[in-house]
């Protein structure tokens, strides 16, 4: 009995440190399960990606990608139809934004890219061409400016192709010289001064040039 009762506090040592180190490495492997799943969240946060059409023929893609202090979406743009027909083929631009500042972001990733996607779909002939259309996530209405998303007109670019129809050639400009008007008066005229003074005498030459011209008249 003695001899329990010297060795049961070391007992209750070693139990109670067993205890103690089975606690703390349980809570470290819970700890890193949750750095983990914050982890998953934030880079599913900025991992959007969708597809929207600015007219029947040109369809769209769009993915974003974090950048640091900013979110930065590529949006690319292509009309296969274009290429046989003619027009704009591609299209390609950056869109700039911080939606960290917009508490939606933050809650609701997910919705906040719907959003977003929606949005690209409302902008129709405005994307990669107007800076002042930005794209807006509907549950960041009251976020500063800069949570919503504005076009880098810097990064637009676009390519196109010319038809391949017949091409169409203007009409020349007809190279033929009209003699202006009055020209072909004074020529008759002359000849007729000259058969007359060579067939009429001298001071009848102004009566037979003048009976010529009536003979022989030009509409002068």
């Amino acid at each position: 009995m003695q001899w329990f009762l010297s060795v049961a506090p070391w007992l209750l040592l070693a139990f109670l440190g067993q205890h103690v180190s089975l606690s703390l490495g349980g809570g470290g492997a819970d700890s890193s399960a949750s750095l983990s799943i914050l982890a998953q969240r934030s880079s599913a946060k900025v991992s959007g990606r969708g597809k929207f059409s600015i007219n029947a023929k040109m369809q769209c893609t769009w993915s974003s990608r974090d950048t640091g202090e900013s979110v930065k979406i590529r949006v690319k743009c292509e009309n296969p139809e274009a290429r046989v027909i003619g027009g704009v083929t591609d299209m390609e631009c950056d869109y700039n934004g911080t939606p960290r500042q917009c508490p939606g972001f933050m809650s609701n990733p997910r919705g906040f890219w719907k959003q977003v996607s929606r949005s690209f779909r409302k902008l129709k002939g405005k994307t990669c061409k107007d800076q002042r259309a930005l794209v807006r996530a509907g549950m960041c209405k009251r976020a500063p400016r800069g949570a919503h998303f504005k076009l880098d007109i810097y990064s637009s670019v676009s390519s196109g192709q010319s038809g391949g129809g017949d091409t169409f050639i203007p009409p020349r400009a007809s190279t033929s010289t009209s003699a202006p008007p009055g020209t072909n008066c004074s020529s008759s005229r002359g000849k007729h001064q000259k058969t007359a003074e060579e067939h009429c005498s001298s001071q009848w030459t102004s009566v037979c040039a003048f009976l010529l011209s009536i003979l022989q008249s030009d509409d002068c």
